[in-house]
C-alpha cells in the first residue's frame, strides 16, 4: 500500500495535522493504536489560538457545539481552608483574536469531530486498533492488533503522533530526558453547580485545585498531591477524597460527592521533556513524542494542534509546489522550538510555583498573582503566552513590579503594541513567498 504521509499516532495532534493534509488533498493515513476511546485522561482545555486552527480546518461549529467557552480564570487563595479567600482574576478578553477565550471539550469528543471531518476526504485514511511495527526507511509494517494481520505502507514521509511512547523517535534514535516533579495530581469529572461557569483555581500554601467546567453542566477537576501519597490516600474511604474538595470549595458539596469509588479517580504524574530533534531524514516528530509539559492549561494538547497545524502548512505547500526535498522540514523545528521551549518554562515556573507547600511561598504567590492581574502589561504578557497566539517574555522589571518593588502601571496597550507580540503569518510560515522550498 501506497501513501504520502504516513502518520502514527491517531490523537489530537496527529488528527489535527491528518485532516490539514487531506484538505490538501494529499493522501494520508493515519493509524491509532487503541480500538476506541481511551481510559486515560488526555486533555480537554483548547487556547484561542488553537480555536483558529480548528476555524481554519473547518470545525469550529462542532467544537463549539460540543465545548464550554472560559472568558475569565478565577485565581482564588486561602490562608487555609474555609478561610476568607483572595481572589484575582485573569481574563483572555484583553487578547487581540475572535475568539478571546478558552474551551473545554471532552477528548474524545474533539477527536470524534476531527476523525469525522477528516473521512468526508477521499485521501483521508484512518486505522483503529492498529500498531506500527516496524519502520524500515519508507516503509511502515502496520499490524491489526484484532486479527494479527500485517500491512506494510510506503509512504513519502513518516510523522511520529504516539504520545510519549514513540516507535518513530526510538527509530530516529533521539533521546528524551525526563523531569520529574514533588507532586502528582488527581483528575476527576463529576456534576457541578449551573452557575460554576469560569474556570477556577483554589490554593492553599499546601495545596491545590483546579476547576474546569465541561458542557451538560459538569466540571474537571485537578487536584495536587505530594508524589507517593496516592496509595495512602486510596487506602481511606472515598468520603476523604470528597472531604479535600469540599474544604476547599464548599459550592462542590453536593456534587463532588456523587464520586462513589476511588476507580473513577485517576493519578496523574507530571514530567516534562524537550527532544533536541524534531525532523531528521523523512520523518517529524510532533506532539508529545517531541516535547511533554508540566500540565497547568492544557498546554500539551494545545502544542500538539500547534505543531500539527505548522507542519500541516509546510507538508500542503511541499506537495502543492513538488518540492519534497526533506530538508524542508527543518523549517518546522525552526518555526515551533523556540516557542515549544518558552511555554514550556513558564509551565515549569507555575508548577514550582505550587510545588512548596510552605505559607512564605503560599503569602509570594498570592501577592504576586494580584498585582499581575492589576498591572496590565504583566496581565496581557500572560493571557498572551497562556493562549499560544504570541509569545511576550517577562523581564526582570516585571518581576520587579509583580514583587511589589516597583509600582504597578495602569497604561492599557495600544493596538498596535499588542500587533507587534503576537505571531504574524510570515512567522508562523516563514518559508511562504521566499521561493525557500527546494
Amino acid at each position: 500500500m501506497k501513501t504520502n504521509v504516513f502518520i502514527s499516532g491517531g490523537g489530537i495532534g496527529g488528527l489535527t495535522l491528518g485532516l490539514k493534509l487531506a484538505r490538501c488533498n494529499i493522501d494520508v493515513t493515519v493509524v491509532e493504536r487503541l480500538p476506541g476511546p481511551g481510559s486515560v485522561y488526555k486533555g480537554e482545555l483548547l487556547q484561542p489560538k488553537s480555536l483558529e486552527i480548528f476555524d481554519s480546518l473547518g470545525v469550529i461549529d462542532d467544537v463549539f457545539q460540543n465545548g464550554h467557552s472560559i472568558s475569565d480564570l478565577e485565581l482564588i487563595e486561602l490562608k487555609r481552608a474555609k478561610s476568607k479567600a483572595e481572589h484575582s482574576t485573569m481574563s483572555y478578553s484583553i487578547l487581540p483574536t475572535p475568539y478571546p477565550f478558552s474551551l473545554m471539550i471532552h477528548h474524545e469528543t474533539l477527536k470524534d469531530i476531527l476523525r469525522q471531518k477528516g473521512e468526508e476526504y477521499p485521501s483521508f485514511h484512518y486505522r483503529a486498533n492498529t500498531v506500527c511495527k516496524k519502520i524500515n526507511g519508507h516503509t511502515v509494517t502496520v499490524e491489526d492488533r484484532e486479527t494479527k494481520a500485517e500491512t506494510e505502507i510506503h509512504s513519502d514521509f513518516i510523522i511520529g503522533a504516539e504520545g510519549r511512547s514513540s516507535v518513530t523517535r526510538d527509530y530516529m534514535e533521539v533521546d528524551v530526558k525526563e523531569k520529574k516533579y514533588n507532586h502528582h495530581f488527581l483528575t476527576v469529572t463529576f456534576p457541578r453547580p449551573k452557575e460554576m461557569v469560569k474556570g477556577r483555581i483554589i490554593s492553599t500554601y499546601q495545596s491545590f485545585l483546579g476547576l474546569f467546567p465541561l458542557p451538560d453542566d459538569e466540571v474537571r477537576s485537578v487536584y495536587l498531591i505530594p508524589a507517593g501519597e496516592y496509595k495512602t490516600l486510596r487506602k481511606k474511604p472515598i468520603s476523604e477524597f470528597h472531604k479535600l474538595y469540599i474544604e476547599m470549595c464548599p459550592d462542590l458539596d453536593g456534587y463532588v460527592n456523587q464520586i462513589e469509588d476511588w476507580k473513577k479517580i485517576q493519578l496523574m504524574v507530571p514530567l516534562k521533556y524537550h527532544a533536541e530533534t524534531y525532523v531528521k531524514d523523512h520523518f517529524a516528530l510532533i506532539g508529545d513524542a517531541v516535547h511533554t509539559v508540566h500540565p497547568m492549561a492544557g498546554e500539551g494538547m494545545n502544542m500538539a494542534i500547534q505543531d500539527g497545524s505548522i507542519l500541516g502548512e509546510l507538508l500542503c505547500d511541499m506537495y502543492k509546489e513538488g518540492k519534497l526535498d526533506p530538508a524542508n522540514l527543518e523549517w518546522y523545528p525552526k518555526v515551533r522550538k523556540k516557542r515549544v521551549a518558552h511555554q514550556m518554562h513558564l509551565s515549569h515556573l507555575s508548577a514550582l510555583v505550587y510545588s512548596y507547600p510552605y505559607r512564605l511561598v503560599g503569602w509570594l504567590r498570592n501577592k504576586s498573582l494580584q498585582r499581575m492581574e492589576r498591572d496590565s502589561i504583566s496581565h496581557y504578557k500572560q493571557m498572551l503566552n497562556i493562549s499560544g497566539l504570541g509569545m511576550w517574555r517577562e523581564t526582570l522589571y516585571d518581576r520587579m513590579i509583580q514583587g511589589g518593588v516597583l509600582p504597578i502601571r495602569h497604561d492599557s496597550l495600544t493596538d498596535e503594541e499588542k500587533s507587534t507580540t503576537a505571531f504574524t503569518e510570515n512567522q508562523d510560515y516563514p518559508w511562504k513567498g521566499k521561493e525557500a522550498l527546494q
